[in-house]
């Protein structure tokens, strides 16, 4: 099937409209809690779901690692090792799941150890978690199964996944804590079935799949060569993403040093990289499952077409956000915060906020070249080039230009992002071509 503007578009509209409900999601969480007139009920929630958040997150690369694999095996005609890849996903998700649910207690002491809170806090916290934790076999397999219904372009299933489960989960937020005044936990056991109906949901669509045999040719779903080329995939790529992690961890750190005020900018500003981040994401997602189909059938010329278009999109995208930051920047920095000192410092830097969708859109789309080739080794090794590179420009430009210097080091690890992979692109299509 030819490569073309509307298949890249068939894929990344969905993507972008399922982000889209992920805010809402954390607002009404948010909201609900701040109806029982205390702020510990607020914090407990947040902590609580940034602490699972960073706990689920260790096994994010199952989304974008089986991106690559289904989509290429589908590219070459592989329609079992499609099936036995479903298969695969859930199982580690099942099996990482569990690890949490076992290890709970002592993972959450280690997180209070870390970020401490207020006994109340802790304790409510607790509680929310403790009855999250036993969703997560089902939030970590989501993340299998989106790359495997995205290596397919069924990213209008994603949308509706994604849709059901927030909807479900805000629906259930307000009856179990504003009709039933179950507090915390109700924001937890919201969340809980939610997201097992969103994986019931996940399996139900991939059902013409269970009604074939390969599925469960378990000496194909355990072959050691494939489980071999997966776990390398894996590991590479959760090493890119904790390289990654790093930078925007000690960027936030690095920012605290300069006052309250420019680190609550700061914040602000980087929900616009959220938001950028959600806008090009369906971009990237087009370009790993057709760069994917394209790479495990061989077809160069294909792949330098997704490619090409995936880049074309990515661009129109960049320009847009950036267009919509400067005109409507400082509108959406009112809504973010009511301090005057916060909203004066964050215009201060928003320039950065402008020109960062147009240098981040290159590694953003490259990041999805590569994750559809399957060229985790070359994600891994330019990542750690660009935190080198990064980490150097803090060490020239933060003792110079202060908070400013530190902007222009994260703009930078960006551009050294983009080039380096892009440097790579020759050797990946050559590749396609054996």
């Amino acid at each position: 099937m030819a490569v073309t503007h509307r298949r890249i578009l068939n894929i990344a509209l969905p993507v972008v409209l399922a982000n889209v409900t992920l805010p809402i999601l954390g607002a009404v969480d948010t909201a609900v809690v701040g109806q029982m007139g205390t702020a510990a009920p607020i914090g407990a929630v947040g902590i609580g779901a940034i602490i699972l958040s960073a706990f689920y997150w260790l096994f994010g690369f199952l989304r974008m690692g089986t991106v690559g694999l289904a989509s290429q095996a589908l590219g070459a005609g592989q329609h079992g090792e499609v099936a036995a890849l479903l298969t695969r996903v859930l199982l580690l998700g099942a099996g990482g799941g569990m690890v949490f649910v076992i290890l709970q207690q002592p993972l959450f002491w280690l997180a209070f150890q870390l970020s401490p809170a207020s006994p109340e806090v802790e304790n409510l916290a607790s509680q929310y978690m403790s009855i999250r934790i036993f969703s997560a076999p089902a939030a970590i397999a989501m993340f299998g199964i989106t790359g495997w219904l995205v290596a397919q372009e069924r990213t209008r299933a994603v949308l509706v996944i994604q849709v059901w489960m927030n909807g479900l989960n805000i629906a259930l937020d307000l009856w179990f804590v504003l009709g039933l005044g179950w507090g915390v936990e109700g924001v937890a056991i919201a969340t809980f079935v939610a997201e097992w109906s969103g994986l019931a949901l996940a399996i139900w669509l991939c059902r013409h799949t269970f009604m074939t045999p390969p599925w469960r040719d378990w000496a194909r779903v355990f072959d050691r060569a494939r489980l071999r080329l997966m776990w390398s995939i894996n590991r590479d790529i959760l090493l890119r993403s904790l390289l990654l992690e790093m930078i925007m961890v000690s960027f936030l750190f690095l920012g605290a040093d300069f006052g309250d005020v420019t680190l609550a900018a700061n914040q602000v500003l980087l929900q616009f990289l959220q938001i950028a981040a959600h806008g090009l994401d369906g971009i990237a997602f087009a370009a790993e499952a057709l760069v994917g189909q394209a790479f495990g059938a061989r077809l160069r010329g294909q792949v330098r077409r997704a490619a090409l278009l995936a880049g074309v999109w990515g661009g129109i995208s960049a320009l847009v956000l950036a267009l919509g930051f400067l005109l409507f920047g400082g509108a959406v920095i009112d809504i973010m915060t009511t301090a005057p000192e916060v909203r004066l410092a964050a215009r201060n830097y928003l320039p950065y906020m402008v020109i960062a969708p147009l240098l981040a859109f290159g590694p953003f789309i490259l990041d999805g070249i590569f994750v559809g080739a399957t060229r985790s080794r070359d994600m891994r090794n330019m990542m750690f080039v660009s935190f080198v590179i990064y980490a150097l420009a803090v060490l020239c430009l933060l003792p110079l230009l202060g908070n400013h210097g530190l902007w222009v080091a994260l703009l930078v690890s960006f551009v050294a992002r983009g080039l380096t992979l892009g440097l790579r692109y020759r050797a990946l299509e050559a590749v396609a071509l054996h």
